[in-house]
């Protein structure tokens, strides 16, 4: 049987070394890039943290606790305290997708060496049999550290068993996907969270016509035909003029279709029907103040108008919550995916750059543009939905959970859709009693190419997010 680290490639060509250029000569662009010298792939340390031995993780949890104590009280001194916490429930989100990684390469049997949240010097970490566990000072991600993910990785030949690169294709598939699928679990439930118990009120559901009314609007002149007509907060719309109706457009519609007609409306209030009879308006000839005044036109035709706004809050069902659950996430898979596809094309990258040299185009982006929200846009996004109540903050952390778990999933590395492609390629490579190793150096440049635009849309969405809030 071949010895899969004497020839990682599979091709009987011995594996590639920094510096083996022939006769000691410079070496070559290919053995420059297997030295790996970023440190990216061979999961290099460069605080130097290893140099000495682990000191007593006692009165480094003691300090990171006290840290996270003083921001969360802080926080709430200013008044942001539940976007904070939002923040955190994102953290728990990122963390959730590293223990994806981490518990489906137990189970295969790997070697795990560190499973850490965040980037730089670390705050806290403890050892705990052959892992360390800890946190780092910008949060900015995590990571869990699987021992043998390729080729230029050296590994203790006793733990060479245990390595990723050593396991079955479906093992090394499951540990790749696991923290994109970790993503859509999340997305699944908190979108079932928002459909059963805060409700819908991003429009995807069509608001019923009998939910209850939230707002009574007036004219300039004076009251609007609803005040007249004395509807209540709360009212339900039951029927108009005998007709049942099943969602609130439908019922709109009728209204203003009968300009200056008296109308009889049944609403229930407080368990019992009451009898109502507006005569709605003529929008042609009335100007309307109000909550709602914002979102009507000019009339260009005679419209009738009565003064009333209903709860766009739509509940379900268990069963109904499951299905909208998955209906959704299924929409903004689909949403996702064609907007990543019109970012990569001339007219999306123009449009890109044109947003950066334009706050304007920026600020009010077409319905073609396409923008990635840096951490400061996504904690604004959080304080904004954090205002509008627990319904808003549910599906935001559902889209938010769908975005990282496509994005993770994009054919490259670093990403771990470019652990699924290799695991693939090696598969189809691979035969009975020959088992394939792609030579990750070959990729080397295409990663870091890939890194150099991970930065470069990261620094650039911080400048749009930096820019639009300063003006």
């Amino acid at each position: 049987m071949r010895d899969a680290n004497s020839d990682p490639t599979g091709d009987g060509e011995p594996p590639v070394t920094a510096g083996s250029g022939a006769g000691g000569s410079a070496p070559s662009l290919r053995e420059a890039l297997a030295a790996d010298p970023l440190g990216l792939a061979s999961h290099r340390d460069w605080d130097g943290e290893d140099a000495e031995p682990p000191r007593s993780p006692g009165w480094a949890l003691v300090r990171f606790a006290l840290i996270v104590a003083a921001v969360i009280v802080f926080a709430f001194l200013l008044h942001v305290g539940v976007t904070v916490l939002l923040v955190g429930a994102l953290v728990v989100c990122i963390l959730l997708h590293e223990l994806g990684h981490f518990l489906t390469a137990k189970a295969a049997g790997m070697k795990v060496t560190q499973f850490f949240f965040g980037f730089g010097p670390t705050l806290w970490s403890v050892q705990r049999g052959e892992t360390e566990y800890g946190v780092k000072a910008f949060p900015l991600g995590g990571f869990c550290r699987i021992i043998g993910m390729h080729n230029l990785e050296e590994v203790d030949p006793a733990d060479e068993a245990r390595t990723y690169r050593q396991r079955p294709l479906w093992r090394r598939l499951s540990v790749a996907v696991a923290g994109s699928a970790m993503h859509c679990l999340i997305a699944l439930v908190v979108l079932f969270a928002m459909f059963f118990w805060a409700g819908d009120s991003t429009g995807y559901l069509t608001t019923p016509a009998s939910n209850p009314i939230v707002g009574i609007d007036k004219l300039a002149s004076g009251a609007s035909p609803a005040m007249k007509a004395g509807f209540r907060l709360g009212d339900r719309i039951v029927s108009v003029d005998g007709h049942h109706f099943a969602d609130f457009t439908a019922q709109s519609d009728f209204i203003r279709a009968h300009p200056d007609r008296r109308l009889t409306v049944v609403v229930r209030r407080h368990d019992r029907l009451v009898t109502l009879y507006p005569t709605p308006v003529n929008l042609q000839q009335q100007h309307v103040v109000g909550a709602g005044a914002g979102s009507l036109g000019k009339a260009k035709r005679p419209t009738g108008f009565i003064g009333i706004e209903v709860s766009s809050v739509v509940h379900s069902s268990f069963g109904a919550s499951v299905s909208h659950a998955f209906g959704m996430f299924g929409h903004y898979v689909v949403v996702t995916v064609n907007a990543l596809g019109r970012l990569v094309t001339l007219h999306g990258i123009h449009s890109y750059l044109h947003m950066l040299t334009n706050a304007r185009a920026a600020n009010t982006p077409s319905g073609e543009s396409v923008r990635f929200e840096s951490p400061v846009g996504v904690v604004s996004l959080l304080h904004t939905a954090a205002g509008d109540g627990i319904g808003p903050v549910l599906y935001l952390l559902g889209v938010i959970n769908i975005s990282l778990g496509l994005l993770n999933m994009f054919p490259m590395l670093p990403l771990d859709g470019g652990h699924v492609v290799i695991a693939l390629y090696e598969g189809a490579r691979s035969r009975k009693r020959r088992r394939y190793h792609a030579d990750v150096a070959k990729l080397l440049p295409l990663m870091y190419l890939m890194i150099a635009i991970i930065v470069f849309i990261g620094g650039t969405s911080l400048f749009l997010d930096v820019r639009q809030l300063a003006s």
